[in-house]
């Protein structure tokens, strides 16, 4: 038997079967393009299933694939065991009415016999029930004794839905030997021992399960196998766990070399190095395809990994962040077989950095909060956690409810998981209620799906009007109708049309509408999944009617506004990758007539002299006149080019390529320039976050930046006549400007303390006897802090031994601030904690040392209100 690494069996079994005339697929993204039922893939049969169901044409009737999986439903097992993992590539080929059991059964077999040169007495295999047709092609077409074939039931070798193509499989297991159990399969398998290891599970798709139950043969069976890579690489290296596997074993080490230990000396640190190990790998994918850690949905499962492998990392020792530096370890290792974790490798280590150092910041303090609710439950004698005082860790803490538990359990305690959901509900209510919906018409468009109706042919990259085109459908409200009169809202479908439909970014045209009877202004155009282009506007003269000849022309100012925004759009995500990095990736953009907004990961402001860069460069691009070339080409020849693809963003097999100038090159749908000297000046008018590593630049070009431009000219001469000077000389005019300023401050300051210390005489005479100590206080009109620590100076020299108490108020706002000359702290005087009873029963925060102490109060009108507070809390 062979001993191959991981990645030579991926690439040995995708060969195998092109050999067999299968097209060999990348795998899809472990975001579900079609399937709103999954968060992740988390099979190598989910994204066929719209070529199993009929609802999408496959590229070829033979596919093979290497799909990544994700599946956290036993994730508290991971690490446990030695073959459970969140993360695994399922290797598979699949047929989509084309060849079935006969060719699959033997196509397996001569895999692994042949080119695995796996011992077929190692072999063993399980059927349905009553497959009588796979029984007799292994024992007579293979040549597997009959009594290594097994018959199983429903429950474990037959695939099926709630209703939709189903039947029944057969599972390949490998004998890993006596030392992992007993020699009968059965009896092992029923034992739950890991003798028998299954490797390939054959799935027949011959029947269509109908609402009723009921089992109808399909007109063309069709195939889907799969088949566990890191379990087939586990069996070849001969090794007992995954985490034992040549590309697993490189990121262990890596943990071990990191941590100062070795792997296999301790039982409960190995847990932890193998639930790291599989939780970056899970993270690296996760990140590449372009998740997001999030409070919610798959960003969520994304988050609970990355915090759940920090908080090991701290449980066996390690201080520093380090899940960064293992994500290189993984992209190193996959990186062949998964280009794109090269191209995006300093983008998934910031992210996962970013994330990682996000966790530590309140780990202790979450951790603080959980020993103090644990201290406090067992001193009730509970062990159950309330629901409300997890939902703090969570929403405060960053604790995932999985984290908590996890810890909690550890040390015998419960989480009031209903408690917990009920939390977050109340503030998934609240978020609600403060969100304004938009919910905008698009003027029935949902109207429109079942109409007859062709496509609409777009003609509008170039022509700006099309004088025949017809009116196939008009809609009013909710209903088709055959006639829509002037004042009438409509939504509109046409055969053929200039109109640009919002997608992309792209905001929709304007356009109007002419038929021989009436008039139809659009102000918004949405193009349906049937492909029609659905034109909402309004009736503004006389009728219009289904069926008739229109000419329509569209509002070409608005639109050259778009189209200077979105190639220069193009200009700036080429600069924002060349300043800050490649693993820049847009994450949203929109071009409107007078500006650009464009959104991208990164994890840090963006300085403003990386924003002037990113503008020199732009501007550069347009001065040097780029011609701006447009080509259609299959997406193979697009990425072969290095046309950038957007994420989220689907594509057929032929795509629109925009390259500008060589410096940019993307795959893009919209309208552009011929060249970039058209764009006119670029402007970057802001830079901010949105969100936990997404940033927004909005930008101006043309018409707009030049308005822009000189909008703040003007200002500028408004603002140096005022201050009696020219432009050029404005900053050394407003220095001049503070620094009289401050010189006027100073001397009013001055004036103040000069006025405060001339009542120092009035304020003692009014000195208390308060517990036997001399007690001087006073609330004061139009002095500050500086002001009261200089006339509790004067107060202190004359007064020798005893307490000063000062209030006072300035421009709105209070302060308080309490003295004690030294002989009087041994009587147990701390004047921080006067200062502190004041201060909070005047709604505010303070404290200090026991001789001196302030605060501020944010109402000057409880001045009064502190300084009684102060003294009752001295007596």
């Amino acid at each position: 038997m062979k001993k191959l690494g991981l990645n030579k069996i991926r690439e040995e079994y995708l060969r195998f079967f092109e050999e067999k005339e299968h097209l060999r697929l990348p795998s899809f993204s472990l975001i579900p393009e079609s399937d709103k039922t999954l968060l992740l893939i988390v099979a190598g049969m989910a994204p066929m299933k719209p070529y199993f169901t009929g609802q999408a044409t496959p590229p070829a009737v033979r596919v093979a694939t290497s799909q990544k999986c994700i599946r956290t439903p036993d994730i508290e097992s991971v690490g446990k065991t030695d073959r459970h993992a969140t993360f695994f590539e399922m290797l598979g080929n699949f047929s989509f009415g084309d060849y079935f059991k006969e060719e699959t059964i033997a196509w397996a077999w001569e895999f692994l016999t042949q080119r695995l040169e796996i011992p077929a007495e190692k072999l063993s295999v399980t059927i349905y029930l009553d497959d009588d047709e796979a029984h007799k092609i292994w024992s007579e077409s293979v040549g597997v004794p009959t009594e290594r074939i097994y018959r199983m039931g429903k429950d474990t070798n037959f695939w099926e839905l709630a209703s939709g193509p189903c039947g029944p499989c057969s599972e390949i297991f490998y004998d890993r030997g006596p030392a992992f159990g007993q020699d009968d399969f059965l009896a092992s398998e029923a034992a739950g021992e890991d003798r028998y290891i299954e490797i390939w599970n054959l799935v027949f798709i011959q029947f269509n399960k109908a609402e009723d139950g009921t089992y109808n043969p399909l007109a063309k069976p069709s195939i889907d196998t799969g088949m566990g890579l890191e379990r087939m690489a586990m069996v070849m290296q001969g090794e007992q766990s995954i985490f034992d596997v040549d590309v697993m074993k490189a990121i262990r080490d890596e943990i071990c070399g990191i941590g100062g230990m070795k792997y296999g000396a301790d039982g409960k640190k190995d847990v932890s190095i193998r639930l790291i190990t599989d939780h970056i790998r899970s993270a690296v994918f996760m990140a590449s395809d372009g998740i997001m850690p999030e409070g919610e949905g798959r960003g969520y499962i994304l988050r609970r990994l990355i915090r759940r492998a920090a908080r090991h990392g701290r449980l066996l020792g390690m201080s520093e962040r380090f899940l960064a530096r293992l994500s290189s370890v993984v992209v190193t290792n996959f990186g062949a077989a998964y280009p794109e974790l090269i191209e995006k490798r300093d983008y998934i280590a910031k992210l996962i950095d970013r994330e990682e150092q996000r966790f530590y910041e309140n780990l202790d303090s979450g951790l603080n909060l959980l020993l103090k609710l644990k201290e406090s439950a067992k001193s009730q004698g509970r062990n159950l956690i309330a629901g409300a005082d997890t939902f703090k860790l969570h929403d405060t803490f960053g604790f995932p409810l999985e984290l908590t538990r996890e810890i909690l359990e550890e040390e015998g305690f419960a989480v009031d998981e209903d408690g917990f959901r009920e939390e977050m509900e109340k503030q998934r209510s609240r978020a609600r209620a403060a969100r304004e919906e938009s919910t905008y018409d698009i003027g029935g468009a949902s109207v429109f799906d079942d109409v007859s109706a062709p496509a609409t042919l777009f003609v509008g990259h170039q022509p700006t009007a099309v004088e025949d085109a017809a009116i196939l459908h008009i809609a009013a409200g909710e209903q088709l109708v055959e006639t829509a009169a002037k004042g009438a809202d409509v939504a509109v479908i046409v055969d053929t049309t200039p109109v640009y439909a919002e997608s992309g970014g792209q905001m929709a045209d304007f356009a109007t509408i002419i038929t021989p009877s009436g008039e139809i202004s659009i102000i918004d155009c949405i193009k349906t999944r049937s492909g029609h282009f659905v034109h909402v506007g309004k009736v503004v003269s006389g009728e219009v009617r289904a069926g008739q000849a229109a000419e329509i022309r569209i509002d070409t100012e608005r639109r050259a506004g778009i189209t200077r925004h979105h190639t220069a759009t193009h200009l700036l995500h080429m600069a924002l990758r060349d300043v800050l990095g490649a693993h820049i990736t847009q994450a949203g953009a929109a071009k409107f007539p007078d500006r650009l907004r464009f959104d991208f990961a990164h994890f840090a402001p963006v300085s403003p002299e990386e924003l002037a860069k990113i503008e020199d460069i732009v501007n550069g691009a347009i001065l040097r006149d780029l011609p701006v070339k447009i080509e259609e080409m299959p997406i193979g020849d697009a990425k072969a080019k290095g046309a950038v693809a957007l994420f989220g963003e689907k594509y057929g097999d032929v795509v629109r390529v925009v390259d500008i100038g060589g410096i940019s090159t993307e795959l893009c749908g919209g309208t552009h320039l011929d060249a970039t000297a058209q764009i006119g000046p670029f402007k970057i008018v802001s830079e901010s976050g949105i969100a936990a590593g997404v940033r927004r630049i909005e930008a101006i070009v043309g018409h707009a930046a030049l308005e822009y431009f000189r909008g703040a000219c003007d200002k500028l001469a408004e603002i140096s006549a005022f201050l009696k000077t020219r432009p050029e000389n404005l900053i050394d005019r407003i220095g001049q400007l503070i620094s009289t300023a401050k010189d006027a401050e100073k001397q009013l300051a001055k004036l103040r303390q000069a006025d405060a210390r001339s009542n120092v005489d009035d304020i003692l005479a009014a000195k208390e006897d308060i517990g036997g100590i001399a007690v001087v206080s006073a609330t004061l009109r139009d002095i500050d802090m500086e002001g009261l620590r200089g006339l509790s100076d004067a107060l202190m020299d004359k007064l020798g031994s005893g307490i000063v108490l000062l209030a006072g108020d300035m421009d709105g706002k209070g302060n308080i601030l309490a003295r004690a000359s030294k002989d009087l702290l041994s009587r147990g005087i701390h004047c921080g904690n006067i200062v502190k009873a004041a201060a909070t029963a005047a709604g505010g925060g303070g404290g200090g040392r026991p001789d001196m102490a302030q605060a501020g109060i944010k109402d000057a009108a409880k001045v009064k209100v502190a300084m009684e507070a102060a003294k009752q809390a001295l007596r």
